[in-house]
């Protein structure tokens, strides 16, 4: 298994990993990866960001506490390897429907406003992935006050 995620992270990294090819151990680490460099973009992840993090993942994979480290883990690796967003985006578009890809987008303003804020960088990053992924700005600012105000209600 963890020979498949570094061939993965390697393809990934390389160009290899096509749209469409995506399976859903794939589509797993990429929704990670894109999820830490959102909490990450600003310097630091905080607590809570990390905290809501493994537990978005956990909710939207079905994943204990144990698989969702793990996933947490690969997901740093193929981040770290990344050269840019858009490999992680091309294979989501391949893979992912308009529903699937607003969840996305709404999961990482999820995850900005964790700490209770998005930083201009959070906000540029997940700007760059809509627009990538195809979500109208539109759509982007709603996702973005749906999030802040489930964080606002749940502080």
């Amino acid at each position: 298994m963890f020979d498949a995620i570094k061939s993965f992270v390697a393809d990934l990294a390389s160009g290899e990993k096509q749209a469409g090819d995506l399976a859903d151990r794939d589509l797993r680490v990429v929704t990670a990866a894109l999820l830490i460099h959102a909490a990450t973009v600003d310097g630091n992840m905080s607590d809570a960001e990390g905290d809501t993090l493994r537990s978005l993942l956990k909710q939207r994979f079905d994943l204990d506490d144990v698989a969702a480290g793990a996933l947490v883990d690969q997901g740093a690796d193929a981040d770290d390897k990344a050269v840019d967003l858009y490999r992680f985006t091309h294979l989501l578009n391949g893979s992912l429907d308009e529903k699937d890809c607003l969840r996305m987008i709404e999961m990482m303003w999820t995850v900005a406003y964790a700490d209770g804020a998005a930083t201009a960088f959070e906000d540029n990053l997940i700007w760059r992935v809509a627009d990538l992924l195809g979500v109208s700005s539109t759509e982007r600012i709603a996702l973005r006050h749906r999030a802040a105000a489930a964080r606002a209600g749940g502080a």
